[in-house]
């Protein structure tokens, strides 16, 4: 609040000159770390006396603005910033009704080519981050040992040693699937639209988290369908009696849901909810598209979570991943797993983009096998 200079003028000298320098402070003109003219210097700047300049400088402390380094002066302190409270559990509308508006999005998507622009919006990790020299050095030494067949079509299921490589690290995921039930995919989100559309008609509903991703919203209104958003909580994900009240009062035709790490809340499924989710969902035979291409990300020395789809015993799980938002972006190299819907899956990847890029998928058979080391 800005003071007048009738409260001005009633405030102490000391106060006056602890404001004046505390404004520079937190405009950005003082930076922490930095430091401030000493005792006698601002006596003459302000033009108090060395009694009020202490004052003054004794004021700042109290708030918290400066500090006193012995035989060095006064610098500006670093502010401690306090994390935001917690997210309570989301109460989204109990209706299936349109969420996001195309052009907001397209503006989003839009700002991510803007090299001006930090990006906060869009699940991208900063190149700089990445391995990317040995990527490189990764690709075209497959590219020299795959010869002519870096450029041929790799048509569905897709490249043989990929999903070999995938059906090995689907163990560490609870999984256990033999190579010819992976189907591979241009990036997890054709996988997630491929699955979408096997399983769905225009105008069914389709249960999500909420909040979720926008892209999965945006995916869901673009094939026709109508978004029920389940309350979900920032830590243990969508809440499963919202989601057993729903089901019993609407038709559900599919769920979609991100139970490790779910953007944007971070939420983490627990095991116990994992099980019980794909159980509530098979006792009317609805279909799990399950995301999880966040699921290499978790920070604890211990292993890695397991998805829903390990507890699933009948085949109505499908589940989906990429290394797009923990190895490389660009490389767009994603697979599904569709249980019983294999073949309509498949069907349709061939009806669609058809094949995939060959040489990348040759790279992310290397990379599958030795991500533990590259994935920071």
């Amino acid at each position: 609040m800005v003071k007048t200079l009738e409260q001005t003028a009633r405030e102490p000298l000391y106060s006056q000159v602890a404001n004046k320098i505390g404004q520079l402070i937190e405009g950005g003109v003082l930076r922490a770390g930095d430091r401030i003219p000493s005792v006698r210097r601002a006596s003459r700047q302000h033009k108090v006396s060395i009694t009020t300049a202490v004052q003054a400088y004794l004021a700042l402390e109290n708030r918290g603005l400066i500090e006193a380094r012995p035989k060095s002066g006064f610098f500006v302190r670093v502010q401690r910033h306090y994390d935001l409270g917690e997210p309570k559990t989301s109460r989204p509308s109990s209706g299936a009704v349109p969420t996001e508006s195309p052009t907001l999005i397209a503006k989003l998507l839009d700002a991510t080519m803007r090299p001006d622009i930090i990006q906060l919006g869009a699940g991208l990790p900063n190149a700089r981050l990445l391995p990317v020299q040995k990527l490189n050095r990764m690709l075209a030494a497959a590219a020299r040992r795959a010869g002519t067949a870096s450029i041929e079509y790799d048509m569905p299921p897709g490249c043989l040693a990929l999903r070999r490589a995938l059906a090995r690290r689907a163990l560490d995921w609870g999984v256990k699937i033999l190579p010819e039930d992976i189907i591979t995919t241009c990036g997890c989100t054709e996988a997630i639209v491929l699955c979408l559309r096997s399983v769905t008609r225009s105008g069914d509903t389709v249960a999500i988290e909420s909040p979720t991703y926008f892209g999965l919203i945006q995916i869901i209104e673009q094939l026709g369908l109508r978004p029920l958003e389940i309350p979900t909580h920032p830590r243990t994900g969508m809440d499963l009696d919202s989601l057993e009240r729903a089901l019993r009062v609407r038709r559900v035709t599919a769920c979609l849901v991100v139970p490790n790490f779910n953007n944007p809340l971070g939420s983490l499924m627990p095991v116990a909810n994992k099980a019980r989710l794909v159980a509530l969902l098979a006792k009317k035979e609805i279909p799990l598209i399950e995301d999880d291409l966040y699921g290499d990300l978790y920070f604890d020395n211990g292993d890695r979570p397991h998805v829903a789809k390990a507890y699933d015993k009948r085949g109505l799980v499908m589940l989906c991943g990429s290394f797009s938002k923990s190895l490389a972006p660009g490389y767009r190299v994603g697979w599904m797993m569709p249980g019983r819907y294999f073949e309509a899956a498949r069907n349709l990847k061939c009806a669609t983009t058809g094949a995939t890029p060959r040489c990348r998928s040759l790279l992310s058979r290397i990379t599958s096998s030795t991500a533990d080391m590259i994935i920071i």
